[in-house]
């Protein structure tokens, strides 16, 4: 071989490893750990948790009304800028279909951008209903503080909880009901409530019930049951934490304009000092723009 052959190897494989060492490096920069800037951009305003009622009270039809409310509520301009507004300009969001147990039907899936609040409403849209017979929502609440609450991502300056529903926990007392929401709360977590009013005058109260896998239990006497309404019964039982309101829903077709305005304070309140209510915010409360 010649000196200029030799010479024009070593050129090639001088080139090679040049090419090669370039792509070990990007690939193990790739590997690295996260940046400050990378960890910035991890770390949320709002870790919402959207619990959504899917019992025997809920058919197919009520079931997309709550899916296209909570993606219509996404879609709204003012929940995006809402979204994009806080401190950290982002929130992360988990959906829960919860009846005899629950399921989560979407992970935890960031949304910090208008496009990714549109590519999530898509997918909401798009989930499978999860039915059940019953309401057993002390047993969701147990749930989430045992797998969800302490393993919440992203750093979130709030947790919340937002529960929805057509009826009071039929599967449990109020006493354990009550005690599921403070280790929720315990766990750092805000309980905020949708009650979906179907008849505006039914009065709701513990009676009897018959707990999935166990037999038919009877409560308060009924001549001491305590008789309310489903809003009332929420704001007792289903909502708690530093702040926490209830926005109810005249029926499922009013529900995505009781969700677009939970969504909006909730995800507004961390730009500011939380509101200490000495009782839970009614939507009479709220600014006419949000009712």
């Amino acid at each position: 071989m010649t000196d200029s052959s030799h010479s024009s190897a070593n050129r090639a494989a001088a080139t090679f490893l040049a090419i090669l060492t370039a792509v070990v490096m990007t690939v193990s920069a790739a590997r690295l750990p996260a940046s400050a800037q990378e960890l910035d951009d991890q770390r949320v305003d709002t870790a919402l948790i959207l619990a959504v009622d899917t019992s025997r009270s809920v058919n197919d039809e009520r079931f997309r009304l709550q899916m296209d409310g909570i993606a219509q509520a996404l879609e709204d301009q003012g929940v995006i800028d809402a979204i994009l507004g806080g401190p950290r300009g982002a929130i992360v969001i988990q959906l829960v279909a919860w009846a005899d147990g629950s399921d989560r039907l979407l992970p935890w899936t960031l949304v910090r951008s208008r496009a990714e609040a549109l590519m999530v409403a898509a997918r909401i849209r798009r989930l499978p209903r999860i039915s059940g017979e019953y309401t057993c929502m002390a047993r969701m609440l147990r749930k989430l503080s045992e797998t969800v609450l302490p393993n919440v991502p992203y750093s979130p300056l709030k947790t919340v909880i937002d529960v929805s529903g057509d009826g009071i926990d039929n599967c449990e007392s109020v006493d354990q009901l009550d005690a599921a929401r403070t280790e929720a709360i315990g766990l750092g977590a805000v309980i905020n409530g949708l009650p979906v009013i179907v008849d505006k005058d039914q009065l709701v109260g513990e009676g009897a019930y018959r707990a999935p896998g166990a037999g038919l239990v009877l409560l308060t006497p009924p001549g001491q049951r305590q008789r309310t309404t489903l809003d009332k019964w929420f704001e007792d039982h289903v909502i708690g934490g530093f702040g926490a309101f209830i926005v109810p829903a005249n029926g499922y077709r009013d529900f995505a304009r009781a969700m677009r305005s939970k969504f909006v304070v909730e995800i507004s309140s961390v730009r500011q000092r939380p509101i200490i209510a000495p009782a839970p915010l009614a939507l009479s409360e709220f600014p006419k723009d949000l009712r």
